[in-house]
């Protein structure tokens, strides 16, 4: 295959693998939709914008680091798609043992002005050593370590799942903001949201490693 380009069926696994992933319940879904139900559809919206240039921080880390060890050893970089690819296997197994979901997770927020909020999902974001994890761990399962523009691959597929979990985060401000009272008392909806999405990690992660054998 070309190595300036990304097959399409991994594309096609990232796609599906991301959305997947940003529709799983998580802190920063917690977090928008704690906004949402406080101050309403806008603060959410606001709240996501801020996540997603908190995420830049994560992408710039990843091709930095993934870079580095791109070029010190490329047994170590397919050790972490093998790595990434049972991190997904994880998170679909914690998907469906999960007991507790956005709605019991949600709490009211004090006011906070557009800027506050902007910087508050920045800072929630930027500071989670989880999602930088997620990134070095995730990413590499896409692009071929002996690509020759790894490095954009990289931060073009971390632009793509920001944006993507950013879009994902304004539709729940604005689920949460229309009819957050109903969500918040209904959590059997967030429930069935997890399993189902969970069994399909699984199947992914499955996927993925057995492909990366290739």
């Amino acid at each position: 295959m070309p190595l300036n380009r990304i097959e399409m069926q991994d594309l096609y696994l990232f796609f599906i693998a991301s959305l997947l992933l940003n529709l799983t319940p998580g802190n920063d879904m917690i977090y928008v939709a704690s906004r949402s139900v406080s101050q309403g559809t806008k603060a959410g919206v606001f709240s996501a914008l801020g996540v997603f240039i908190g995420c830049f921080v994560h992408i710039l880390a990843a091709v930095l680091g993934l870079s580095l060890i791109i070029m010190k050893s490329a047994l170590l970089f397919q050790t972490i798609k093998y790595i990434g690819a049972g991190y997904l296997v994880y998170l679909g197994i914690r998907a469906l043992t999960a007991t507790s979901g956005v709605a019991q997770n949600m709490i009211v927020l004090p006011t906070a002005d557009t800027w506050k909020l902007l910087k508050q999902g920045i800072i929630t974001n930027a500071l989670n050593p989880k999602v930088a994890l997620f990134f070095i761990s995730f990413l590499p399962q896409f692009i071929q370590s002996n690509a020759t523009h790894y490095r954009a691959q990289l931060f073009i597929l971390g632009l793509w799942f920001a944006a993507q979990g950013t879009l994902v985060l304004i539709f729940v401000a604005w689920l949460i903001g229309r009819a957050g009272n109903f969500l918040k008392k209904n959590s059997q909806f967030w429930r069935v949201q997890e399993k189902i999405t969970g069994v399909i990690l699984i199947g992914l992660g499955i996927k993925v490693a057995l492909l990366s054998k290739k």
